[in-house]
């Protein structure tokens, strides 16, 4: 309620501004919150090896520079993901880059992996993780703009940040760095997923980790054609999961007069592609490789419609800033509340039966 009666004076601030105010409010906020207990049984589940108390997530692109990974988990997400980092610090595209569609419960951005770099995130990430999480957290690397060897970026990344994740997630479909998605083709991606397994390997070879989960995010502006060589390739370089997806370059019917700005669209208007990406993914693998739900998810029937539909996890982002900090917390209630309306005794019943 409080958020509904701020959120009117945070969208008279510029998109970046309110992002830094709202930062400030969770530090602020998680002062004052008691350590959040873990949900009822029914939502918690083994995933890439990892247990998770809650099957609702954040994806990156709100605490890029791993700022507040342990005040989210505090707020009642299973697991938050931090990024996107790349090997050295970058400051993105252009001003103004971020731009909110209230009317169309949208974003649309073209930041451009603007971060302070990995060596900078490692920093706090050290001093964070001086005691036990309260969930899972992730680490989501992408390339330089202006780096000479992209695929090395990502070796350098599994290299620099495996210490501190509990999965690792490949980012290569952000449309905000040109030709980042070119990395999406078949013999690219093999290429690609090949070095960073190598790199993941020889980080275990000298770790106490037994293991170390590795992501990859898609597009969902892909064709059938590109979806079977995904499946395949993530199949033969035995990827842990894929995470679908980034924001879409295209632009279903907007109202907002920001609606022809570049970048990538995400939020409510999103929801329609995700969730068809999400079920051609599951078909093109047989439910063979494991999904993560991403794109216009709201409330807890848009997540409990993705895990139905082949995800085993859900991520969201636009709807923190539409739906307020707790989003993760109320998603969460209203998705056992649905599990105990159809009668099944744990979240893992659900994925799939609709696929």
């Amino acid at each position: 309620m409080l958020y509904k009666i701020m959120s009117p004076l945070l969208f008279k601030l510029d998109g970046e501004d309110a992002h830094k105010l709202s930062l400030a409010a969770v530090k602020a906020l998680n002062i004052l919150l008691p350590q959040f207990n873990a949900y009822s049984s029914i939502l918690s589940s083994d995933f890439a090896g990892l247990h998770f108390n809650s099957p609702i997530g954040l994806a990156p692109g709100y605490d890029k520079d791993a700022d507040v990974f342990r005040e989210i988990l505090k707020l009642g997400f299973g697991f938050t993901e931090v990024g996107t980092l790349t090997p050295r610090a970058q400051d993105g595209n252009p001003k103004p880059r971020l731009f909110r569609l209230p009317e169309d419960a949208a974003v649309i951005n073209r930041m451009g992996f603007n971060n302070a770099g990995q060596k900078s995130a490692i920093e706090r990430l050290k001093i964070g993780l001086n005691s036990p999480l309260n969930g899972i957290l992730g680490i989501n690397i992408g390339a330089n703009k202006d780096s000479e060897d992209r695929i090395n970026d990502y070796r350098l990344g599994v290299r620099n940040m495996a210490a501190y994740a509990d999965y690792l997630t490949v980012n290569i479909s952000s449309p905000n760095t040109p030709g980042l998605r070119d990395l999406q083709s078949k013999a690219a991606l093999n290429d690609l997923l090949g070095a960073v397994t190598a790199e993941r390997s020889a980080f275990l070879v000298k770790s106490e980790k037994k293991s170390l989960p590795i992501f990859l995010k898609v597009a969902p502006d892909l064709h059938t054609g590109d979806i079977d060589d995904i499946c395949t390739v993530v199949s033969d370089q035995k990827i842990d999961a894929i995470i679908i997806s980034n924001t879409t370059i295209s632009r279903p019917k907007l109202h907002s007069h920001y609606q022809s700005e570049a970048g990538g669209l995400s939020g409510t208007p999103l929801k329609d592609l995700a969730l068809q990406r999400l079920r051609d993914f599951r078909s093109c693998s047989g439910g063979a490789i494991k999904l993560v739900g991403v794109g216009g998810i709201t409330t807890a029937d848009d997540a409990y419609e993705r895990i139905k539909a082949g995800a085993s996890l859900v991520q969201l982002y636009s709807s923190i800033v539409y739906e307020g900090p707790f989003v993760g917390r109320n998603i969460a209630h209203g998705l056992i509340k649905l599990l105990e309306r159809d009668g099944l005794k744990s979240i893992t019943q659900a994925i799939g039966v609709e696929a």
